[in-house]
């Protein structure tokens, strides 16, 4: 690793634990970025997990600094996303590596339209207005939540904030610190399976990781002063060339 692949790594992870803590989507610029640096799809999906542990170890324990978070209160939303998480994590060090880049490559394009046209605009305008699913389909709807983040991470925050929002009737700022309670848990476990896997590249890990978790205690720390209006326009551009990169459309 050089000096130059160290800075990005940190400022990439910066944005990214920042954006992960308040919204979502943060692993469309890391992830391809760790492929950029050399890592295959297998290693860097592996190895961004790292970086997500310890980001949201950190937004974990200042959202209950705040007394906006109440672990067992959540139990029931975090062990279906946990079961799924490690039937995700397990076919992802199955797959096939030329398959998981293309799918890793279609994936971006998928979630910069979904970032374009804002469909979480309306997930947010029903924040405290809904009542939530039954208890039995809430947890249907985590485990699969918990399939996909386990599988590729990337995206994932928005599909539990419209299932915390849509499913469970939380308001926004508790469904963020349960989004984040979630992820930090499910993680430790596909985190575990990764590294008994061998994917795991330690020191990029961990470098970005630094970037992550410094993202993560600002946006936690001030979550209620930050809004994320302006972040929108530079993940577009970062999705939109990391697309391409992966697919092998441009080269840079």
């Amino acid at each position: 690793m050089t000096i130059i692949d160290a800075i990005w790594l940190i400022v990439a992870g910066l944005f990214a634990g920042f954006i992960n803590t308040l919204a979502g989507s943060g692993s469309l610029i890391t992830l391809p970025l760790l492929m950029f640096l050399g890592l295959s799809p297998h290693q860097a999906n592996a190895t961004n997990r790292v970086a997500i542990f310890f980001q949201n170890l950190v937004a974990v324990r200042n959202f209950r600094q705040q007394k906006m978070l109440h672990a067992r209160q959540e139990l029931y939303l975090v062990i279906p996303a946990l079961i799924g998480s490690a039937v995700g994590a397990s076919l992802a060090i199955q797959v096939n590596e030329e398959v998981l880049n293309t799918f890793i490559g279609i994936l971006l394009f998928v979630m910069f339209f979904l970032i374009l046209f804002k469909p979480d605009r309306w997930v947010k305008q029903q924040a405290g207005l809904v009542s939530g699913k039954g208890k039995v389909l809430r947890i249907i709807i985590f485990f699969f939540i918990g399939v996909y983040g386990g599988f590729i991470q990337a995206g994932v925050g928005f599909f539990l904030l419209a299932g915390l929002v849509l499913g469970v009737g939380y308001d926004l700022i508790k469904a963020n610190a349960v989004k984040v309670l979630i992820v930090f848990t499910y993680t430790a476990l596909a985190l575990g399976i990764f590294i008994w896997s061998g994917q795991v590249n330690y020191l990029y890990g961990l470098v970005l990781a630094v970037g992550n978790a410094s993202g993560a205690y600002v946006a936690s720390k001030y979550a209620k002063q930050i809004g994320v209006k302006y972040i929108r326009f530079i993940l577009l551009a970062a999705v939109f060339i990391a697309g391409l990169k992966v697919l092998g459309v441009l080269s840079l």
